[in-house]
């Protein structure tokens, strides 16, 4: 891979100094050896990684991502406004690192890097949420419920399963509420315990029981969850891809769009690729092809 400009290494500097210097001695000498114009910024707060790339994007020829979700979504939002792109590559070192698993990144950090450093160009959408952008997921009613029920220190010990033992705990909390959702000009009113609209194919490391979920279609997988009952929760949590998407089951249903908006009687909190701070209403909007991945070559 040629070093046309300057390359990034944006990292989170939450990770404990120890993990730090772990996770840097395995990728640093690989993106050096590829790029020897590398820049490394490390956070100290939020947002960081989001004025990092809004700075510094446009003059780079790659940025890449090391930590979890959440420092891609703080990146993705700082880059997806700019009208010069830099390439992206995802080192994953987070709990979940659901999008990478999209883009088969091997969850070994020298294993990514070098994929990464060897790799190609992968062409992704993004989607546009009211301000703000989001890669993976955006969600109302039990996924974010789930969100706001993980404890922190569980979350430490156990990594993904904590994400399973929220969903059980908010299960027996969640009601039903009511929405006015619109997909491409097409309307619906209904009552729904969950609406999540997905443009990458995993949450909590689990993939989304649908098999025809792309990167690049240009359209958002939009699931309509209206009951917890025991089978089809259990369905979900199994994450069955041969689950039957005909419409028909009516306790769980299925749409692709580009162009979504929802609405809520009342303003309901949303989790965003897995940090909770936006809410409805949502005008949502698919981006084809608007980010330039680095993907491994197989």
């Amino acid at each position: 891979m040629e070093d046309l400009r300057k390359s990034l290494l944006i990292v989170n500097g939450k990770a404990g100094q120890k993990d730090l210097m772990k996770s840097l001695g395995m990728v640093v000498p690989i993106l050096a050896d590829a790029h020897p114009n590398l820049h490394i910024l490390q956070t100290s707060k939020p947002t960081d990684a989001k004025q990092f790339c809004q700075i510094h994007g446009e003059e780079a020829d790659v940025i890449y991502i090391l930590g979890g979700d959440g420092t891609v979504h703080e990146c993705i939002n700082g880059i997806s406004p700019l009208s010069r792109q830099p390439k992206i590559g995802i080192l994953p070192v987070g709990t979940c690192n659901d999008f990478a698993r999209s883009l088969q990144i091997p969850l070994n950090l020298k294993g990514a890097a070098e994929a990464l450093v060897n790799g190609k160009e992968l062409k992704t959408d993004v989607v546009s949420l009211n301000e703000d952008y989001f890669l993976n997921f955006w969600g109302i009613g039990l996924i974010t419920e789930t969100s706001n029920n993980i404890d922190g220190a569980q979350k430490a010990i156990l990594g993904k399963i904590s994400y399973f033992l929220s969903a059980f705990r908010s299960i027996q909390q969640i009601d039903p509420f009511s929405f006015k959702l619109s997909i491409d000009g097409e309307e619906m009113e209904d009552k729904a315990v969950m609406i999540l609209v997905a443009n990458g194919k995993f949450i909590g490391t689990n993939e989304l029981p649908y098999p025809g979920i792309s990167v690049q279609d240009g359209k958002a997988d939009v699931f309509i969850l209206k009951t917890t009952s025991l089978s089809v929760m259990k369905d979900l949590l199994n994450m069955k891809g041969s689950y039957k998407w005909d419409n028909t089951e009516k306790d769980l249903l299925h749409f692709q769009g580009s162009q979504i908006s929802i609405t809520t009687d009342l303003p309901m909190e949303a989790d965003t690729d897995g940090e909770v701070y936006s809410q409805t209403p949502a005008a949502i909007s698919v981006k084809k092809n608007h980010l330039r991945m680095l993907v491994p070559q197989k």
